[in-house]
């Protein structure tokens, strides 16, 4: 989303500051509104009263010009044109800049713009607000019309600012299969970003990923458009609260659908490349997600996508904007750019040769905010006077942007205050519920009964090595925060074992010279330095009884490529750098392994899989990542998760995803064609069975439902979680349809020897496809109803629907 430009790296930083400049010159340029009328002070919008769409129509009327392109653009890289030497707000330059108003500030919470918090730091609680409540009062008090600010701030997996609680990133909650979860943490989340009196959070993100190459795989919900869209529901309603009302509380804030659509499946796995999708690809696996939400949820944004399908980027694609996502869906809420994704209309897709080109198109298509700077729609004043773009287009974008202040209460309370969001953020009800997400993520891979680890008695003293470059740092995953405290992998160990054992540590590799997610250049780390550290990694664990090794990704080995200098995807699915090499020096020493992945995509990590004694996929956990693993790695938690996407062997097995077409994957000369892990995979220290499904009835009208159950049983010694998943197959019809489709799944916890009976619906929605015709039918025939603890170790009924 970060994407600024396509220049050149040596003249991006200037050119777009030249831009921006540009753009504020051009806004001090209109110094002051034409005289108007006063403003009544009982004038309708200022009512609360009154409905949204009154105060709307009221309000409107009464703008100029001016006015109302201030209320569809930004200002983030442009903050410093505001700022005195201190970084703090100038009120004399601000009121000089901004005649006209400011409808929406972008990421209050950083110093200036896009810069690594490593290199200026971020506004803590007190600077945020602070910031947020002086413009509040300038916009509501010193502005003719007193139009409050809307600011939104990036929310992925935790609110991306000093101080704020850090949960596990996105790919980390899918597995845990558990939507509740999901709107626990959005909770929070949303209460964390409101307490600084921010109204509108970038998230969630439900994209399907099908290219692990694509550096952005991390912040999905994996693969699957069912998973994908219960997770972004349940995200949805934890940022605005439950329902369809399109008003949010003061605890809430308004959530950002994105990215629409084919985001997650770019040509040759490259972040904002074109998505070669078809028409009936896009509706049965990458709107569904998308229109799921609009249809179940009050959502009040949604992001279009960088990429271009079938020659038309989405920026200025009508047909999705409007007649698909406005039309069908019968959506309502605004439609805001990716940051710089209209000024790549001209800068990348070349589909105009100005910027006011781009604007002209983009406004044409739908989308009502230029974001983060509004470079384009800054020339749409200029493009009004001029004739070659209609007002009344630019009130459609306005009157989305205003519905969002009115619904979000601004107008009522614009101000934050500092005790509350001091009192609230990062409490310990979010800590502990940060611990709990992270312990429900961790995916258990392999287990060969290595694990459990036996936590030490009085009278054993083991040695446990603790090894690896993601061992002593808590990595966080892309669009991180920046919590109080994080734990690592070996801080946890400490902590939960603390004298009863010896902990050894080596760092073993580094991967890349530094981890900082904004640095453009990466650079592998030196190789000679590496064999050094692999020798004493070795010599660290010699004398060990027990390996544990903590591999992966740095937040900048798998990461957003937003520009050609910020790279982020990747032609291997390999580790990166000699992490194999440590492995296989460790391996000989004999000694049993457990191998914890942190990382942002899957690994093809073969001989691993084979070698290892066991393996936790644990991707990013967040702030309470290393006190998960320690509970998990000594069975203080009973590992449930499961994967949501597929982990291939190799990459010339892309793409491979569960829900393929029957003609698909045939195999290959000397290789297998069998996945490394297949899509829903998780063990546990414990063992289920669950039984065949059973229908309430076997024949059903195309119109009816019937229901699905399935016993589940834990017939092993200890407590444990198992996710039964159920799946379906039209065995034939009259376009071709995936070897199998999760429709349903219900994660639950059962004790040693406890049975229970899970219930699924079956309705139209469920068996529902796109004909020969485009058309959204229930074709009569028999559909293989299939469930099981993963998309491989199923059991199968028949329904036969007349």
């Amino acid at each position: 989303m970060i994407a600024l430009s396509d220049r050149r790296p040596s003249d991006r930083r200037f050119g777009l500051a030249s831009g921006i400049l540009l753009v504020l010159a051009g806004f001090a340029a209109h110094a002051a509104p034409p005289p108007a009328p006063a403003i009544p002070a009982a004038a309708i919008y200022k009512d609360p009263s009154q409905p949204v769409e009154a105060r709307v129509d009221d309000l409107l009327p009464r703008m100029t010009l001016d006015e109302k392109i201030a209320q569809i653009t930004a200002v983030w890289e442009g903050k410093t044109a505001i700022f005195d030497d201190k970084l703090q707000l100038d009120l004399v330059k601000l009121r000089a800049r901004y005649p006209s108003g400011l409808g929406q500030v972008t990421r209050p919470s950083d110093a200036k713009g896009a810069v690594s918090p490593r290199v200026t730091p971020g506004r803590d609680i007190r600077q945020t607000i602070a910031l947020v409540n002086a413009l509040q009062r300038w916009a509501t008090s010193e502005t003719r019309l007193g139009i409050p600010i809307l600011f939104h701030e990036e929310a992925l997996h935790g609110y991306a600012a000093v101080g704020a609680t850090s949960f596990p990133q996105a790919i980390a909650l899918a597995s845990s299969w558990d939507p509740d979860l999901v709107r626990r943490i959005d909770t929070v989340i949303a209460r964390e970003v409101r307490a600084r009196g921010v109204s509108l959070a970038l998230s969630p993100v439900v994209d399907i990923a099908r290219d692990p190459r694509w550096g952005r795989i991390e912040e999905t919900f994996g693969e699957d458009p069912y998973l994908v869209g219960e997770m972004g529901v349940a995200a949805v309603e934890g940022l605005q609260g439950p329902g369809r009302a399109r008003i949010i509380g003061p605890d809430h804030v308004f959530a950002t659908l994105k990215h629409l659509t084919g985001h997650g499946q770019p040509e040759s796995g490259n972040n904002v490349g074109p998505a070669p999708i078809s028409e009936r690809e896009l509706r049965e696996n990458f709107f569904p997600p998308f229109e799921e939400v609009v249809k179940r949820t009050g959502i009040e944004a949604v992001m279009a996508s960088y990429n271009e399908i079938d020659g038309v980027p989405s920026h200025a694609n009508r047909w999705l904007l409007h007649d698909v996502l406005r039309g069908e869906w019968g959506y309502r809420g605004a439609i805001v750019s990716d940051y710089s994704a209209i000024d790549q209309l001209k800068d990348i897709h070349h589909i105009t040769d100005s910027l006011e080109g781009a604007a002209v198109r983009a406004l044409a298509a739908g989308v009502d905010a230029d974001l983060p700077d509004g470079l384009s729609y800054a020339t749409l004043a200029k493009a009004v006077r001029e004739g070659r773009v209609r007002e009344a287009d630019v009130d459609a974008a306005v009157r989305h942007m205003l519905e969002l202040k009115f619904r979000a209460g601004l107008f009522e309370e614009p101000l934050a205050d500092v005790a509350h969001a001091e009192r609230i953020t990062n409490d310990a009800d979010a800590r502990a519920l940060a611990l709990l997400a992270a312990q429900r993520s961790i995916t258990l891979l392999k287990n060969d009964g290595m694990l459990p680890l036996a936590l030490p008695s009085a009278s054993s003293k083991p040695t446990i090595a603790v090894i690896g470059p993601s061992a002593a740092v808590a990595r966080l995953g892309g669009y991180y925060g920046q919590p109080p405290h994080s734990v690592s992998i070996l801080e946890g160990l400490r902590t939960k074992l603390g004298t009863s054992a010896n902990l050894v540590f080596a760092q073993g590799v580094k991967i890349t010279e530094n981890d900082d997610w904004w640095e453009n250049d990466v650079k592998l780390a030196d190789p000679a330095e590496n064999r050094r550290l692999i020798a004493e990694a070795v010599e660290a664990a010699r004398a060990a009884d027990t390996i544990i090794l903590c591999i992966g990704d740095t937040e900048q080995s798998s990461r957003e490529g937003w520009a050609p200098n910020h790279l982020g995807d990747r032609d291997s699915l390999d580790l990166v750098g000699q992490q194999q090499d440590l492995f296989d020096a460790l391996k000989a020493l004999g000694k049993p392994i457990a191998v914890v992945l942190i990382n942002g995509r899957p690994a093809s990590t073969v001989a691993i899989a084979e070698q290892a004694n066991a393996i936790l996929e644990g991707w990013y956990l967040g702030e309470q990542g290393g006190n998960a693993v320690a509970d998990v790695l000594f069975g203080t938690v009973n590992p449930g998760g499961k994967l949501p996407v597929t982990i291939p062997r190799s990459v010339g097995q892309l793409p491979v995803f569960y829900n393929s077409k029957p003609s698909a994957h045939r195999g290959y000369l000397f290789g297998d064609n069998a996945p490394l892990f297949p899509f829903g995979w998780g063990l546990s220290y414990t063992s289920f069975d669950i039984g065949a499904p059973r229908l309430s009835a076997a024949k059903m009208g195309t119109g009816g439902s019937a229901n699905v159950s399935v016993d589940v049983r834990n017939t092993g010694k200890r407590a444990g979680d198992e996710t039964v998943q159920l799946y379906i197959h039209d065995l034939v019809s009259s376009v071709t349809r995936p070897a199998k489709e999760l429709r349903g799944f219900q994660r639950v916890t059962l004790q040693p020897g406890e049975r229970r009976t899970l219930t699924f619906a079956l309705t139209p929605h469920s068996l529902e496809m796109w004909n020969d015709q485009m058309h959204r039918v229930v074709e009569p025939g028999k559909f293989e109803i299939m469930t099981g603890g993963n998309s491989i170790d199923l059991k199968t009924t028949l329904l036969t629907v007349e």
